[in-house]
């Protein structure tokens, strides 16, 4: 069910972009950080010595999650004729491989701001082990096949009509899935796993998600480090972002804070919403 509109959330610039830009035509926005990550992999280690693996996609969906929670809550919405409404809970869309196959599908892990890493790593193993061995989509994603089963021009159509309902008009399509936060609240994707180092993703034209992330191949780089070069394990990151919700400020937060994040991976054991109760 819709919020009410948030005065907080509808500033005089995000007002005046819901009508100047288009979803997500002529409304991106980019940038590039990048993350010294030897915290991190000294951290998996550790966990992994433990008995519990952690994967850096896993780690980086906790980050964006918390950074979302903490930092810029703000931009934890979406936008419905001309007005933005804040979520309810913080969700990230992550993609996965089908097991065996040269397909994508996704999943959603929602209330993250209420989840450790360690509830978040059992979680997505869970289900992506699902999605690979029995070949299951969820939710919206289940309809892309009736979607690709349509003629070229009945596709075409329906796609257009779920567009302008589901994103123009801001109404739920439960019959496609589509409900408002269908897409949760950002989108994580690790390219690194497909060799690559940098890449430019998306907004999706049918989700209603203002931030995607893909997180490149971490390589071993020189840096200088008080005075001294010295190699580091670097991880390359690139942000799309949408510049009705975002501008310049809130991406240079959302960087400062993932980065600030994966420097410090075991405060990612206690849920953010913990940290909002003190």
């Amino acid at each position: 069910m819709r919020k009410s509109i948030d005065p907080g959330y509808n500033t005089p610039w995000r007002k005046s972009a819901t009508a100047m830009y288009k979803k997500p035509v002529d409304g991106r926005i980019y940038g590039t950080f990048e993350v010294e990550m030897d915290p991190v992999m000294d951290y998996i280690e550790k966990q992994k010595k433990k008995g519990i693996r952690i994967t850096i996609t896993q780690i980086a969906v906790a980050a964006v999650g918390r950074a979302l929670t903490l930092d810029i809550p703000d931009t934890n919405a979406y936008i419905a004729r001309g007005n933005i409404y804040r979520r309810d809970n913080v969700g990230i869309f992550t993609t996965i491989n089908k097991g065996g196959k040269n397909e994508m599908t996704g999943i959603v892990i929602r209330d993250i701001e209420h989840k450790s890493i360690f509830d978040i790593t059992r979680e997505m193993d869970e289900r992506v082990e699902k999605a690979r061995e029995k070949g299951q989509d969820e939710g919206a994603a289940k309809k892309k096949n009736v979607l690709a089963a349509l003629p070229w021009p009945f596709r075409n159509w329906l796609f257009r009509f779920a567009r302008w309902w589901y994103i123009t008009l801001g109404k739920e399509m439960k019959s496609m899935n589509l409900t408002y936060d269908a897409f949760g609240s950002a989108m994580v994707t690790n390219i690194g796993t497909h060799d690559l180092q940098f890449g430019f993703p998306a907004l999706t034209p049918i989700s209603n998600i203002p931030l995607v992330i893909a997180i490149g191949k971490i390589e071993e780089r020189p840096v200088v480090r008080n005075g001294e070069i010295v190699i580091r394990n670097i991880l390359p990151a690139v942000a799309t972002l949408d510049h009705r919700i975002f501008d310049g400020a809130q991406g240079g937060i959302l960087a400062t804070a993932v980065r600030g994040y994966l420097l410090d991976p075991a405060c990612l054991e206690i849920p953010a919403a913990e940290k909002l109760k003190k």
